[in-house]
């Protein structure tokens, strides 16, 4: 059985939005090219059909994407989430102890992760070292940019 794939309520609608627009616009869309395509002729040689063929099957495995992440989505309401601890949902405030610049990050899943604007996914490295901490807890960090450490000032659920 596949793992569940936490995601808020806007997470997910944002996945079946994109999953709808995909099925209804972008599918019926590449049909109609591959079939107007293929009224020039000789397939095997033909340039744009073998281009919507493949520009087919890069929309067709967004779309099994998509479908197998909304299926396994398991939508949580950040609002319910009790404790003092950081945890999905939860914006945590921290101080990077190596530049002492305070840094703001909100806790959710992978899908719905984007860092410039702050939402890192709890599958991150900072993230699996903020889930469960503490305010005043110190974390260390091993990122692609090396070692990083943060002291948890604020966890605002």
């Amino acid at each position: 059985m596949k793992e569940p794939i936490p995601m808020t309520r806007e997470g997910f609608e944002k996945l079946k939005e994109e999953l709808r627009r995909l099925e209804n616009e972008e599918w019926p869309a590449i049909l109609k090219e591959i079939e107007e395509a293929r009224a020039h002729g000789d397939l095997s040689e033909n340039a744009e059909y073998q281009y919507a063929k493949e520009k087919q099957g890069q929309i067709d495995a967004k779309i099994r994407h998509l479908k197998d992440r909304l299926s396994r989505a398991e939508v949580i309401d950040p609002s319910t989430m009790q404790g003092e601890s950081a945890g999905f949902g939860a914006t945590v405030i921290v101080t990077n102890l190596q530049t002492n610049q305070e840094v703001k990050y909100t806790l959710v899943g992978p899908d719905e992760a984007d860092v410039i604007s702050g939402r890192i996914s709890i599958q991150s490295p900072i993230g699996r070292a903020l889930i469960g901490k503490k305010e005043g807890d110190q974390v260390s960090v091993e990122t692609p940019g090396g070692l990083r450490s943060f002291e948890i000032k604020k966890i605002i659920r």
